[in-house]
């Protein structure tokens, strides 16, 4: 379980950069492909409050509670913190409804053309694992 949880911390930076959909106004122009980062990039130029929170659930909630489980296995850390990362798990499974939402939603637009690529499912199985882990490590004693 250790070993899979050190793998999320290599795993979810290629995630971010991973190509999560490819999006286009009309198909005929060829299409654009999406990542968190490069959605990250749009948002603070656009709007800076909406940009930090997707970063802290994109970027921070899952890494941190990654992290903060290679701790828990190590015995670096006490297991009370446990509920903690369970929160972060939650933050960051948000971040996956929200790209989720988005794609539903352009695709209704008509004229956007969206289809998801690999790294949403990367970047959703990364969470999943994640979540797996926690629970998983909340029940061995």
């Amino acid at each position: 379980m250790k070993y899979a949880n050190l793998c999320l911390l290599i795993l979810f930076p290629v995630s971010w950069f991973a190509p999560l959909m490819r999006a286009a106004l009309l198909p005929v122009f060829g299409m654009d492909e999406i990542s968190v980062v490069t959605g990250l990039q749009s948002l603070w130029a656009s709007d800076a409050a909406l940009a930090l929170l997707v970063t802290v659930f994109a970027i921070f909630a899952p890494f941190a509670k990654t992290l903060g489980l290679a701790l828990i296995h190590y015995r670096l850390l006490s297991r009370k913190v446990l509920p903690v990362l369970h929160i972060l798990g939650k933050l960051a499974m948000a971040d996956v409804f929200l790209v989720a939402l988005y794609i539903v939603i352009a695709k209704g637009a008509g004229y956007v053309t969206i289809e998801t690529a690999w790294g949403l499912h990367l970047f959703t199985g990364c969470i999943l694992a994640s979540l797996l882990i926690s629970g998983l490590t909340a029940r061995r004693r």
